[in-house]
């Protein structure tokens, strides 16, 4: 049976196409070998569980690896000590047990009490748990690892917050008695800032289980030289005649290594894409990879119902990514910043240079889509111009980018040109945006390039059918801030082998005439409007 690319579950080996998880489990066994505390805590479908798999099979030559979930805990098994003591004892034990054990009848009578307590349970609270699963511990014949998975689940409960106490009394003592050499716990919070999770008024909470955790640095993204591989597997199976490293390139430019977007998008190549084009060598192309990227941001999922649900819920976070996404403004990345640091472990953005911006252009689009769709329920001036004019734009199948681009300049003068500076700045793009959308919208499709310099600009990259149009808005700054643009214009021409472009020039200066001009540079025709 043919593997397949996998967003759903744990990727298997055997089944599925992935990375190889080598250089990553060497680091993490590092951090066992050293007896370190910590949390792989990455955001949504980043991989964590598969991580922590392939783990347990790397490290069973040198240590006894009990691997647990609490996602299988229901909130009645947190109901009190003496229930969730029983409840780890007997998954504890089932765990255990399926490794090779040592013939020792020591440790058999240490595993028969722990049998007996987690089925009678009669005064079997925290305390005795702990010191049972130590005595075991002790008559071991090599060290025990301890991982938790999905802590996530159990993280605003009281008695889980006990259960980590005392976790940590025992882990900090084991060079006086025997107990877990190392424990990796798993989850998008950190163990440390798993008191983000707690409700208001609940302060007391926070106490000794948030401060021995180690940094966990192993970087889990998919880098593109590990989506080449994944690639190239998939390449010897299906012969497709890919340029293997150009598609590593848009992936990983387009997701920043995300494990599942990356899945993701290879999925809908292979399965999607390669069925509505009857040819896995024609979607495996710069074409296949532009219509997988436009379903892919089209869809509902989980991973981006949780970012939306993110960015109402935290009002800050909302701002930050409204002025970046449509003004290009920058925001000085400062992980002392509580909303950013959230917004970080939650995936949503990134530290880049300094500056904190969206952490793919997958994010951005959907994000970008989101934004515009409130406004465009508002029936907006702009849209509505936009609903009458659309039919105009396309002729055989062509998008005539500089008349969208002439009338957009019109309407816009017509309704906002009285705004002033200000109002400019803070919307000419997005209303272009509101004016493209419906023109494109269900065969065409936009992506954002992130700039997280001073020059307040954002660039466009429109797909229509199999053309590319390269759009560079920004505010006007003067004359050589404008050459400035234009050199960046042409340098995305020719990452994308283009001949023409357009530089969409918001200006609040009154003297400048509106309008459109071509010119040549470098063999190369820039089409700039003046709005």
């Amino acid at each position: 049976m043919a593997k397949k690319f996998n967003v759903t579950g744990v990727c298997i080996p055997e089944l599925h196409y992935m990375i190889n998880l080598s250089s990553r489990l060497e680091k993490i066994k590092d951090m066992v070998d050293q007896g370190l505390y910590f949390t792989i805590n990455r955001a949504r479908q980043y991989g964590k569980t598969t991580t922590l798999i392939a783990l347990e099979r790397y490290l069973q030559k040198d240590y006894h690896v009990v691997s647990m979930d609490f996602q299988v805990f229901d909130s009645s098994k947190f109901r009190n000590g003496n229930i969730f003591s029983m409840t780890f004892a007997r998954f504890f034990l089932r765990e255990f047990i399926r490794n090779p054990l040592p013939a020792d009848k020591v440790l058999q009578k240490e595993i028969e009490q722990l049998q007996e307590y987690a089925a009678e349970g009669s005064g079997f609270e925290l305390t005795e748990l702990f010191e049972s699963i130590m005595s075991i511990c002790a008559a071991l014949d090599k060290p025990i690892v301890l991982m938790i998975d999905e802590i996530d689940s159990a993280a605003d409960n009281q008695v889980f917050l006990d259960f980590l106490a005392q976790l940590r009394g025992y882990y900090i003592q084991r060079a006086k008695q025997a107990s877990f050499w190392s424990v990796i716990l798993a989850g998008v919070h950190d163990v440390r800032n798993l008191k983000r999770k707690l409700r208001p008024g609940e302060e007391h909470k926070v106490n000794s289980p948030w401060n021995i955790a180690a940094d966990f640095q192993v970087d889990m993204s998919f880098s593109e030289a590990e989506i080449a591989q994944m690639l190239r597997e998939y390449e010897n199976d299906f012969h497709t005649g890919m340029d293997i490293h150009e598609m590593a390139s848009l992936l990983y430019d387009c997701t920043s290594g995300y494990p599942y977007l990356v899945s993701r998008l290879c999925k809908l190549l292979d399965e999607e894409v390669g069925r509505t084009r009857k040819s896995k060598s024609v979607a495996w192309t710069l074409n296949g990879f532009i219509e997988a990227n436009r379903i892919l941001t089209a869809e509902k999922n989980t991973l981006f119902e949780s970012l939306i649900g993110k960015v109402i819920n935290y009002p800050e976070l909302d701002r930050i990514l409204r002025d970046k996404i449509f003004r290009g403004q920058t925001v000085a990345y400062t992980a002392a910043n509580p909303v950013i640091d959230l917004a970080v472990m939650f995936g949503i953005i990134k530290n880049e240079n300094g500056s904190a911006v969206p952490a793919n252009k997958v994010f951005a689009k959907v994000l970008s889509d989101y934004y515009l769709s409130l406004d465009e329920i508002k029936s907006l001036e702009i849209y509505q111009e936009a609903l009458k004019d659309k039919n105009q734009f396309v002729d055989n199948g062509k998008l005539n980018m500089r008349l969208l681009i002439k009338k957009f300049i019109q309407h816009f003068t017509d309704l906002y040109g009285h705004r002033g500076e200000q109002f400019i700045e803070k919307e000419g793009r997005k209303y272009f945006l509101l004016y493209l959308r419906p023109v494109i919208s269900g065969i065409g499709h936009y992506s954002m390039e992130a700039v997280t310099g001073s020059d307040t600009r954002t660039d466009l990259i429109v797909y229509y059918h199999e053309e590319i149009f390269i759009i560079e808005t920004k505010i006007w700054r003067g004359e050589k801030a404008h050459q400035r643009g234009e050199q960046q214009l042409l340098g995305y021409m020719e990452h994308y082998h283009q001949q023409e472009g357009y530089l969409l020039i918001f200006n609040f200066n009154q003297t400048k005439k509106r309008g459109m001009k071509e010119i040549r540079i470098n063999g190369r025709t820039l089409i700039e409007a003046v709005v």
